[in-house]
C-alpha cells in the first residue's frame, strides 16, 4: 500500500494484523507507528507490548506465542533486524536458520498470530527474498516509505501553513523545498521556523527563506553554480566560504561539486542527443522537479567547459591525496580560473 492509503486507513481507525514498514522517509514512518500505538490503546511493556531488535530476535516466536494476560492483543514491534536482507553470509548460519524458523512459523500459525497479536516489522531497506515473500503470502500490509513526490510535499506543507493561518505562494514553496530537500522531518522543522518568524496572517517569502533556512549542501551547490555561470567570482567565493564556515567537510564539498557538474554535463548531452533528462540523470520520482534547474544551469556552460571543470576536480582530488595542494586553495583556484 502507499503511504497515503495507510494514513487514510489509520485516520479511519482501521488496523491490520501484520505490517511491514521500510524506506527513507523515517518521519512519516514514525508518525504512522505512533498512530498505530494510539489506536492499539493502553500498552504495558512486557505484557501487551514488546520491542524486538537484532539483539533479542530469537525471542520473537516465544513472544508471539505468549498470551497478553488481561489484554485482548499484544503489540509486537520488530525493528532493524536484517531479516529482510538477501545477503546473510555475514550474519552466519545461525541467523539464517533463525530467519527460516521465523518464516515457517509465520506461515504455519498465521491465523493464531493475527488473532492474538498486532505485529509490525520496521526496516531501513528490504530486498526481494524469502522473508518478503513470506509476508506477502500471509497478507501483511506492506508500505514503502519513499521520499514524497513534489505534489505530496506541497500539499502537506500547505496544510501545515493553513493550520497556522500563514500564507505561502506555490513558487515560494517550491523554492523552499529546493533549499531544504525532500526529507519531511527537515521540511517540517524548517517550515515551523518560517511560521514562527512571519506570524499568524503573515506570508513566507523567498527573503525569509534565505534568512532563516538551513540549506542542504546540494541546494548551496546550485547557488554556487549559478554564480559561476554568471562569472560572479565574488559571490561564488562567498558561497564556498559560507559552506566552509558551516563546517561542511571540504572533501564532501569537492565530491558534491563534482557530482553536480557531472549531472550538468549529462544534461548537456541529453539535450544534444534528444534524450530524456530524468532518465539520463537517474533522478528519483521525488527529484523530477529539479530537471528545470539542471537545464538552466547547463545552459550557462559549453560542453567543453564542463569537461574541463570535471577534469580539474579529478586532478585536484589526486593532487590533494598526494599532498601537493590544499583542498581549499585548489577549489578557489578552479573557481577563479573558470570565471577569469
Amino acid at each position: 500500500m502507499t503511504v497515503e492509503m495507510l494514513e487514510k486507513e489509520l485516520k479511519e481507525g482501521k488496523l491490520n494484523e501484520i505490517y511491514l514498514f521500510y524506506g527513507e522517509e523515517t518521519y512519516l514512518m514514525d508518525t504512522s507507528l505512533k498512530k498505530i500505538r494510539n489506536l492499539f490503546g493502553e500498552i504495558v511493556k512486557g505484557i501487551n507490548y514488546v520491542e524486538i531488535d537484532d539483539t533479542n530476535l530469537e525471542q520473537l516466536i516465544s513472544n508471539l506465542q505468549t498470551p497478553s494476560f488481561g489484554y485482548p492483543k499484544k503489540l509486537v514491534i520488530v525493528k532493524n533486524t536484517g531479516l529482510f536482507k538477501r545477503e546473510l553470509k555475514k550474519k552466519g548460519a545461525n541467523f539464517q536458520d533463525l530467519r527460516d524458523k521465523i518464516c515457517d512459523y509465520l506461515k504455519e500459525e498465521r491465523d493464531i498470530i493475527k488473532q492474538d497479536n498486532l505485529l509490525v516489522f520496521v526496516e531501513e531497506s528490504v530486498d526481494k527474498g524469502k522473508m518478503l515473500s513470506c509476508l506477502e503470502e500471509i497478507g501483511a500490509a506492506i508500505c514503502n516509505f519513499e521520499y514524497q513526490k513534489l505534489p505530496n510535499i506541497v500539499a502537506r506543507l500547505k496544510a501545515i501553513c493553513k493550520a497556522y493561518k500563514v500564507n505561502i505562494e506555490d513558487n515560494t514553496l517550491k523554492y523552499f523545498i529546493e533549499c531544504v530537500g525532500c526529507n519531511m522531518q527537515d521540511l517540517i522543522n524548517e517550515i515551523r521556523k518560517q511560521i514562527e518568524y512571519v506570524g499568524q496572517e503573515g506570508t513566507i517569502t523567498k527573503e525569509s527563506i534565505d534568512l532563516l533556512t538551513i540549506k542542504q549542501i546540494e541546494s548551496v551547490i546550485f547557488d554556487l553554480t549559478d554564480s559561476l555561470g554568471k562569472k560572479d567570482i565574488k559571490q561564488a567565493n562567498i558561497v564556498l566560504q559560507n559552506l566552509l564556515y558551516a563546517k561542511e567537510p571540504v572533501q564532501k564539498i569537492l565530491i558534491t561539486l563534482y557530482n553536480h557538474f557531472k549531472k550538468l554535463y549529462f544534461t548537456k548531452l541529453a539535450i544534444k542527443q534528444n534524450r530524456n533528462i530524468t532518465e539520463s540523470l537517474a533522478l528519483k520520482p521525488n527529484q523530477t522537479f529539479l530537471v528545470g534547474k539542471y537545464k538552466t544551469q547547463a545552459s550557462y556552460f559549453e560542453e567543453t567547459e564542463l569537461k574541463e571543470i570535471l577534469n580539474a576536480f579529478i586532478d585536484l582530488d589526486a593532487n590533494y591525496k598526494s599532498g601537493k595542494i590544499d583542498l581549499n586553495i585548489g577549489l578557489e583556484t578552479i573557481l577563479c580560473g573558470y570565471c577569469s
